[in-house]
């Protein structure tokens, strides 16, 4: 049975994925499908988040283990999760079958005013320093989604008052991921690249930069923003069956 780890990006946790695990379960019915919160986030909003993208590493892994999930396994990661699962597939390769990153970005490829769009500086700052949930996430879904349905605020705004990320922990995640570079070698596993043109944290050409340093297979949205699982899913879900049928493994139809 393969095994999907999904993690998501800064401040957020496995139930902003909304309905994406289930239309990917759908499309991998024989698939075991883990969506983890990375110290910090979600149910683990009262723990300290990491200052090293390595350390997210270390913490999934054990957590894996304590369970008794071993791999190989397929990572499928958006923003800050991305960075984890690009240093996952790095440092142990065996352990992964391959890996999709979504709007992803790394230091020493993309520069800094690419890698977080200026336009994004007073929403994000203003979503850090506090103030009404609803404000706070309203700005986000702005900032991230291109195209989602307006429920999602109401979703959105009950995750954040069940399990408040610390500003604190905000900033350290923030940190971990200005510090992480990208490594100097391309990692073993298959690694495939989606990004939404309209994306408006995260320049898109961050994620052609990558493609074309290590020549990696990039599928873009035209008209999808930085949360390309909530603004288009199933988009999400078919890039990934093409790509795993591309590397010999054989795909189910979809279920209506």
């Amino acid at each position: 049975m393969a095994t999907w780890i999904l993690l998501r990006g800064l401040t957020r946790e496995s139930g902003h994925w909304g309905e994406f695990p289930a239309l990917l379960a759908a499309r991998l019915p024989q698939a075991r499908i883990l969506a983890l919160d990375l110290p910090g986030n979600g149910v683990r909003h009262r723990e300290r988040s990491p200052l090293q993208v390595a350390a997210m590493v270390d913490d999934c892994r054990a957590r894996l283990a304590a369970e008794g999930v071993d791999g190989p396994l397929h990572l499928l990661a958006m923003s800050l999760g991305a960075m984890v699962a690009l240093a996952w597939a790095a440092a142990h390769p065996a352990e992964v079958a391959g890996a999709v990153l979504i709007n992803a970005s790394f230091a020493g490829l993309s520069p800094f005013y690419r890698r977080l769009r200026p336009a994004g500086y007073p929403r994000l700052l203003g979503v850090l320093a506090g103030g009404d949930a609803r404000d706070r996430e309203a700005a986000i879904l702005r900032l991230t989604s291109a195209r989602a349905d307006p429920r999602v605020l109401d979703d959105w705004v009950a995750l954040r008052r069940r399990h408040p990320v610390a500003p604190g922990n905000a900033l350290r995640q923030l940190a971990a991921a200005a510090r992480f570079r990208l490594p100097a070698q391309r990692p073993e596993p298959p690694l495939l690249l989606l990004s939404g043109e309209r994306d408006a944290l995260v320049d898109p050409r961050c994620s052609a930069q990558l493609a074309a340093r290590w020549q990696l297979p990039h599928a873009r949205h035209a008209a999808a923003g930085h949360d390309l699982p909530l603004d288009d899913g199933p988009w999400v879900v078919t890039r990934i069956a093409e790509w795993l049928d591309a590397h010999g493994m054989p795909m189910p139809e979809i279920r209506h």
